[in-house]
């Protein structure tokens, strides 16, 4: 989940840089443009999140998520709540089942650790979406992959030592 919110945070940077004309650039994708994409990603984020702490809600995503300052300034809490929620987490307590309703009123039980690696799954998915949008516009989008990430990580140690 760190590294989903890493990867995140590089994209939606990405796209703060764009205008808005080819941040909304219809790509003919489920999602359309980079923004809707972006934004698809941080509803699921948030709507899993509030699924596993037992607050589900209404909607998956509002007339006003679509905006970058939205992914700029609520998506990081969101990962914070994720972190928050993980860190309390143990190898045992992940197996866990959630029960929670989907947004047609289905109820499903999943152990934790499966929805955790769902919603890392479905987050790269459509960061490789937007990665090609913003290249096929003529940018370079931000490395994004793994070992970059455990590389910074790592980076980050050294520098404190």
């Amino acid at each position: 989940m760190r590294y989903s919110a890493w990867a995140s945070a590089r994209l939606v940077e990405a796209a703060g840089t764009l205008s808005e004309e080819k941040r909304t650039r219809d790509f003919q994708t489920a999602d359309h443009s980079v923004l809707g994409t972006l934004v698809h990603v941080y509803a699921a984020d948030r709507i899993w999140l509030n699924r596993v702490r037992g607050t589900p809600r209404a909607t998956f995503i509002d007339p006003e998520d679509h905006s970058i300052d939205v992914l700029q300034n609520d998506w990081p809490e969101i990962c914070a709540g994720w972190r928050k929620l993980l860190e309390a987490e143990t190898d045992e307590s992940a197996l866990r089942k959630v029960a929670y309703k989907d947004l047609r009123g289905n109820s499903h039980e999943t152990p934790l650790w499966q929805i955790v690696l769902h919603v890392v799954n479905h987050a790269s998915h459509h960061r490789g979406q937007v990665s090609g949008m913003i290249r096929s516009m003529g940018h370079t989008p931000p490395a994004l992959d793994l070992i970059l990430y455990y590389r910074e990580g790592a980076s980050k140690q050294n520098n404190r030592a």
